[in-house]
């Protein structure tokens, strides 16, 4: 059985590696940088323990490995908002939170999206919080519904 300060370090870790995997694939996008050594800079950066670095990275590489249909899916979820339009900050939240709603199997969906509006309000704009909510939310209720 997981002990309540154990379950905060893994919530901490994971919130940590989301951050660290938005601001790598922030990096990659703006500078076609190598996605492991931004990775490492990175985790560097924010002193980062082994689980938070393992977990960043397993988020850098499926988002990297299923871009195509992320980007698609938030192409549909905002076509209002061209992906090349979309602030970088956001765009990088947005394909880590999307991954995690189709392709990961971990984190229930309000987690991931509740985790993903923190980290767009924390990192990004005055409204990529209100921005983020409403892309992630329609791709709950039309996208994952399918």
């Amino acid at each position: 059985m997981t002990k309540v300060g154990e379950m905060s370090n893994v919530s901490n870790a994971r919130h940590l590696a989301r951050v660290m995997a938005m601001q790598a694939l922030y990096e990659v996008d703006a500078v076609d940088g190598d996605p492991a050594a931004v990775l490492d800079a990175v985790a560097a950066e924010h002193q980062a323990r082994a689980r938070a670095r393992a977990l960043a990275s397993d988020l850098v590489q499926g988002v990297l490995q299923h871009l195509e249909a992320i980007d698609a899916v938030i192409g549909e979820a905002a076509p209002q908002w061209p992906l090349a339009q979309v602030a970088g900050v956001d765009k990088a939240v947005l394909r880590v939170a999307v991954f995690e709603l189709l392709f990961g199997q971990r984190v229930p969906p309000k987690v991931a999206i509740n985790e993903a509006i923190d980290v767009a309000k924390t990192y990004g704009g005055e409204g990529s919080g209100r921005f983020v909510n409403g892309v992630l939310g329609h791709v709950l209720a039309t996208v994952m519904a399918r």
